[in-house]
């Protein structure tokens, strides 16, 4: 029997999966990687986008990260998010209505909105967050 790789995928608000896999597949910031049983150590940064997590060839959980930290190490996986969701329990009607909300917003604030940056890294987040649900 091949090894299990221990991961852990935590945010600020709580631990959204713990337990062991034989494969997860992350959007690092240089580009995506895999991550086995016994890999060598290393961290690096995350990109917006879907962490996968395979039992086999069979994707058993697809989770949403925004943005955080991988570290591999000898007893394996940790990623700190600042943000991660489950993509089974995301509604696409209601990601596609906060979206439409957060453009209008946008929109009706005008160029000189002080909340011009932050409204549009939300609608950025909900662009990709929707592309990850379809995909």
């Amino acid at each position: 029997m091949a090894d299990k790789l221990q991961f852990s995928l935590v945010s600020p608000s709580r631990e959204v999966f713990s337990g062991e896999v034989d494969h997860v597949v992350a959007p690092g910031t240089d580009g995506e990687f895999g991550v086995l049983a016994n890999h060598a150590p290393f961290m690096t940064t995350l990109k917006t986008g879907v962490v996968r997590v395979l039992d086999g060839d069979v994707a058993r959980m697809r989770l949403f990260v925004r943005g955080g930290f991988a570290d591999v190490t000898p007893a394996g996986l940790t990623i700190l998010a600042e943000e991660a969701v489950n993509l089974d329990g995301v509604d696409g009607a209601e990601v596609g209505s906060q979206l439409a909300a957060a453009r209008e917003k946008l929109l009706s604030e005008g160029a000189d909105s002080p909340h011009r940056t932050a409204l549009q890294e939300e609608i950025d987040y909900l662009e990709a967050l929707r592309s990850a649900i379809s995909a």
